[in-house]
């Protein structure tokens, strides 16, 4: 997986590091800002709308913030659209896409959502009865165009869950099979980390092309995320979105998350031990990948703020868990680590927060939101009763 570029906050390390109980989470609400205008940038040229994808971070402070400079928010379960529409009252939109939808959780989340996705032609018939006149109905379609490098992350993998394929989606228009009475309009995501605006309006095409029919009704297009807000060839995407809305009238949104909030986090921890194993110096932290579980699940090798490429001290960062692969990776630095040193992983922003679990008992971080003046103001903290809480304990 890519490793997210390494970030220079805005203070020396130290200053504001040496404050914190670690291992904490900190995010950067200025750098969320920056992220957050370049997209408003891009919504102002193309013509577009953003939506927050919450399932990226749904921490409710940090959301906040977003929800000024937002459409709206993108969610993919009840518990998600209720927390978004606490925090945008009736301000903003809210769309529900989720591949495990069912008439329970439809019912629970509809009072929340000004939309709400199928995923599926079965979904679709067997749950748009069920929509309020007043919820917006679109349909997920797989448009088959596969982009992202590892196929854990690709929506349009082979046998993907997500959307309706574009063949069966055509077949079953020609058949009479679709009902388009309640269709309002398509959502589809193809990309993920994508490093340019191209396979979208490549994809776009496509289904302009394949879809005449549904595009000439719906009132609404979903890009879905995927993309960085530094995304290259941001002109043909507006070109593009340009054209398409003034051809078929329609309002076009994105969601974005990583893209938003994935650089804008940091994760704190402390050195608490240090020994040699068979001529390997070993650095152990009070955190863990099970902090970070994309570490151990996907490989990743998240960036290290104190670390220096050509530093001559060299350390294996171990967690502080007992599974043996507790470990993110050999760092260099330009000084020889002690009991107690700073190691600040940057980039984990985004998903670090809704995967995190307690393996071994050992806590969750703080979470702390850095403002733009620098100010750390803790808005989560964890104790024994909410791990006694979670195991049934009294």
């Amino acid at each position: 997986m890519k490793m997210p570029p390494v970030r220079t906050l805005c203070a020396p390390v130290a200053e504001w590091t040496a404050a914190l109980a670690t291992p904490a989470f900190v995010f950067d609400g200025a750098q969320v800002g920056v992220a957050l205008e370049q997209f408003a940038a891009l919504a102002r040229r193309a013509g577009l709308k953003v939506l927050f994808s919450v399932k990226a971070c749904a921490l409710a402070p940090l959301l906040k913030l977003v929800a000024e400079r937002v459409d709206g928010f993108s969610v993919s379960s009840w518990f998600e659209s209720r927390l978004a529409r606490s925090l945008l009252d009736d301000k903003g939109m809210v769309h529900l896409t989720s591949p495990g939808l069912d008439a329970r959780e439809l019912a629970a989340a509809q009072e929340y959502c000004t939309a709400i996705t199928l995923n599926s032609l079965g979904q679709w018939q067997r749950l748009r009865g069920n929509l309020a006149s007043g919820v917006q109905a679109g349909l997920r379609v797989n448009p088959q165009r596969s982009y992202a490098a590892d196929a854990r992350y690709d929506p349009c993998r082979p046998h993907s869950k997500l959307g309706v394929p574009l063949p069966a989606l055509r077949v079953a228009l020609e058949r009479g099979a679709l009902a388009l009475d309640r269709l309002d309009g398509l959502h589809f995501h193809t990309h993920c980390e994508a490093e340019s605006y191209l396979p979208l309006v490549e994809t776009l095409a496509a289904l302009e092309a394949a879809l005449p029919e549904v595009f000439g009704r719906i009132r609404w297009l979903n890009l879905g995320g995927g993309y960085p807000a530094g995304a290259a060839h941001a002109g043909e995407l507006a070109a593009c979105l340009r054209a398409l809305r003034q051809r078929h009238g329609l309002e076009v949104y994105m969601e974005p998350g990583k893209g938003i909030v994935g650089a804008a986090g940091s994760l704190v921890a402390s050195v608490v031990d240090l020994f040699d194993s068979a001529g390997k110096a070993i650095a152990v932290l009070d955190t863990s990948v099970n902090h970070q579980p994309e570490v151990f699940e996907y490989g990743r090798v998240p960036p290290v703020l104190q670390a220096e490429p050509r530093g001559a001290f060299r350390y294996l960062l171990a967690g502080g868990t007992c599974l043996a692969g507790d470990l993110f990776g050999e760092y260099a630095f330009a000084e020889p680590l002690a009991i107690g040193s700073r190691i600040t992983f940057t980039g984990v922003g985004a998903y670090s927060l809704a995967k995190a679990h307690r393996f071994n008992g050992h806590n969750l971080p703080d979470v702390y939101l850095r403002r733009a003046d620098g100010t750390l103001q803790r808005v989560v903290h964890q104790d024994y009763g909410d791990y006694a809480r979670l195991w049934g304990a009294d």
